[in-house]
């Protein structure tokens, strides 16, 4: 309950960071400085009420980090995944699925592997938790999205914003969240497929099965769920269950080495 109160602070507060980046001084009209003072009051509430619960639960803030990715006019526009040093993870984002659907925001959690946890914590130290400037400054560059990597503990709270960064924990980190993203975003879609577009799930599952095999996805196992209903539903064809049992297997080998 704490951890997964932690996660969620942690994305309001990045969401209300990007609020206040993306904001020019002339569009921030005093209703939106009073929905995001709301919201801020929102956040400094929800932090305290969680001090106070590891507290009197004696529990120390676990470390967690968090990456967030923004680009106008992509889909998702918006994503955010925050992990905590047990492995608990949230992923937030928001997009649309089909071509005429609205924006909506979608969250999962799910447990990150042991590799992929350690990776990132270890990835963070060598960064020096992200507390000097990690962006290249170098503008001639092309716009790869506004990104963001912030590490939060009992002592430290630090937020470097970059588009391209020259430092190689940095790059690794941000191959590791994208590719991680990328994962979550077949889960959200393949959810919207079965539920409402069956036909769909075949070319979705064998693009998806075509980058894991390429190593372009991770933590597969964080959309075993809607794999293993899709598996399991007998009024979804035999070849799309198939390349769901497939990827299903590859998270657990994946899993065990």
């Amino acid at each position: 309950m704490i951890r997964a109160s932690r996660l969620r602070v942690s994305v309001l507060r990045a969401f209300l960071t990007r609020v206040f980046l993306t904001q020019t001084r002339q569009e921030r009209s005093r209703q939106e400085r009073c929905v995001v003072g709301i919201g801020l009051l929102a956040l400094a509430a929800a932090s305290s009420l969680l001090l106070s619960q590891q507290v009197a639960g004696g529990a120390a803030p676990s470390p967690m980090v968090t990456f967030t990715f923004d680009f106008p006019h992509s889909n998702p526009a918006h994503y955010s995944i925050t992990v905590d040093a047990t492995g608990r993870a949230l992923y937030e984002c928001t997009g649309t699925v089909a071509e005429n659907s609205e924006e909506q925001t979608y969250r999962a959690e799910f447990d990150m592997s042991p590799e992929s946890r350690e990776k990132i914590f270890d990835w963070a130290k060598q960064a020096h938790y992200f507390a000097g400037k990690i962006d290249s400054g170098n503008g001639k560059l092309a716009f790869t999205g506004a990104k963001s990597l912030s590490y939060q503990d009992g002592q430290r709270s630090n937020t470097a914003r970059y588009n391209y960064s020259t430092l190689e924990p940095v790059r690794e980190l941000t191959t590791l969240f994208q590719n991680m993203a990328g994962t979550l975003e077949y889960g959200r879609r393949l959810a919207y497929y079965h539920r409402y577009q069956k036909l769909a799930l075949d070319d979705e599952l064998k693009h998806m099965e075509a980058q894991a095999r390429s190593k372009e996805l991770n933590e597969i196992q964080s959309v075993a769920p809607v794999l293993r209903e899709i598996v399991e539903d007998t009024s979804v064809i035999n070849v799309v269950r198939a390349r769901a049992k497939e990827l299903i297997e590859m998270a657990s080998t994946a899993a065990g080495r």
